[in-house]
């Protein structure tokens, strides 16, 4: 699967699909934030991708250092796996009509003896809600991970990742997921339940909310988007007491 250049991105979207000046003016504030002023100095731009039409809205930790580099979101092998489990090609993926990407932190925060570092304490509560007011017409909301399971969920993802994500469905329109780097391949072979079930549950979900309506009546996010969502969920969900796998 080809991986998209940053030009591509930004042409795809056209004239019609321009990113909302609402976010660009976000992303100067963000920019010339005080707290950010050692990212200006590394030549880093905060990394969000958001559109007033996107349908789907995938909250992550972090970028990686190659997606900040070249401002490309999941542009590396976690995003080639990701891609595969909600069933988008690379153009639908970078179309942000129909995704947003919010991470936790819009910078590399550096790397970790493994992995990297975690998002910064507290950044996904100043500026995340200036982005989210703008995505009124989102109907699906992915959680990456565990810091965005912990600040999104609070006590109701207080199980553990694996116990969170084994009932994804019963958080709509929140679905949690394990990240897809390869420090948790040890847990996908521990519950193969995640790539067998869930994962093509999610592709499905992520299907209907980019082919519902998208007229300008329809819900937003909300109790509205959950009921659009919600109802195709099963009543069952079963629930894994294996540990929690790395975020």
């Amino acid at each position: 699967m080809s991986q998209a250049a940053p030009e591509d991105i930004e042409g795809r979207r056209g004239p019609a699909e321009a990113v909302p000046s609402v976010f660009d003016e976000l992303r100067r504030e963000v920019a010339s934030h005080e707290s950010n002023a050692w990212a200006r100095e590394a030549g880093y731009a905060p990394l969000f991708v958001a559109s007033e039409h996107s349908r789907v809205l995938i909250i992550s930790q972090a970028p990686g250092r190659r997606a900040q580099e070249t401002g490309i979101p999941w542009n590396d092998p976690s995003g080639i796996r990701l891609r595969s489990w909600l069933g988008l090609t690379d153009e639908e993926f970078y179309d942000p009509s129909n995704l947003a990407i919010l991470p936790m932190d819009f910078y590399y925060p550096g790397k970790a003896p493994s992995g990297d570092l975690p998002p910064r304490s507290g950044f996904a509560d100043t500026w995340h809600p200036l982005v989210l007011e703008q995505l009124t017409q989102v109907r699906l909301t992915i959680l990456i991970g565990a810091y965005a399971q912990r600040h999104y969920l609070g006590r109701r993802g207080g199980m553990g990742l694996t116990e969170t994500v084994r009932a994804a469905e019963t958080y709509l329109p929140y679905f949690p997921i394990v990240h897809p780097s390869p420090l948790t391949l040890g847990w996908r072979a521990r519950n193969p339940w995640f790539e067998a079930e869930t994962a093509p549950r999610l592709a499905t979900l992520v299907r209907s909310a980019l082919d519902g309506d998208r007229g300008p009546g329809h819900p937003g996010a909300g109790a509205s988007a959950g009921e659009e969502v919600g109802k195709q969920a099963g009543e069952e969900t079963g629930r894994d007491p294996g540990a929690p796998g790395p975020p």
